[in-house]
């Protein structure tokens, strides 16, 4: 995990985002806001903060760079912006049981832009496994899982992979 040096947890996303050349949105304005409420400062920051759509995508792709740049933010390596983001996500999410699906779902998500990638096939399984649930009485997805216990099995889950995120520290 990388040790922020300041409280803007959105951070994971953003640069999750920038890893993978994703479209710059007002996601990117509303963190650069927090990142000025936060105390950081930079003409480029500054700017990213008061951008209006339309949306230039060249320009803002460009801006950001500069924007990370000086704030000395990195995201080259892709995997750990992943595990990064996955972490953030899962961390807003752990004591909130009604997103657990959503959550889920962006994990699942990246399961499978990452072909199958084993480190997230449970979160996979388990979205399938509560969205059945959500539907019937029965999943196949996750052995023992019913609908009294998959909010507890997903939480579990979520704990064990923010405890073994953060002795990666």
């Amino acid at each position: 995990m990388i040790n922020f040096p300041h409280k803007v947890i959105s951070t994971y996303r953003v640069l999750m985002k920038k890893a993978f050349n994703e479209d710059i949105d007002e996601m990117w304005v509303e963190w650069a806001l927090e990142m000025i409420q936060a105390g950081y400062e930079s003409d480029n920051l500054y700017i990213l903060a008061g951008i209006t759509r339309p949306y230039h995508q060249f320009e803002l792709q460009r801006l950001t760079d500069k924007v990370l740049a000086d704030l000395n933010l990195d995201y080259e390596d892709k995997l750990l912006m992943i595990r990064n983001y996955i972490y953030y996500i899962i961390s807003t999410a752990i004591n909130e049981p009604s997103k657990y699906l959503s959550t889920l779902k962006d994990i699942k998500d990246i399961c499978i832009a990452l072909d199958m990638e084993q480190e997230y096939m449970d979160f996979y399984l388990l979205y399938f496994a509560k969205d059945d649930l959500n539907e019937s009485e029965v999943q196949w997805y996750w052995d023992g899982a019913d609908r009294t216990n998959i909010d507890r099995i997903i939480e579990e889950v979520f704990e064990n992979y923010l405890n073994s995120n953060n002795s990666k520290q």
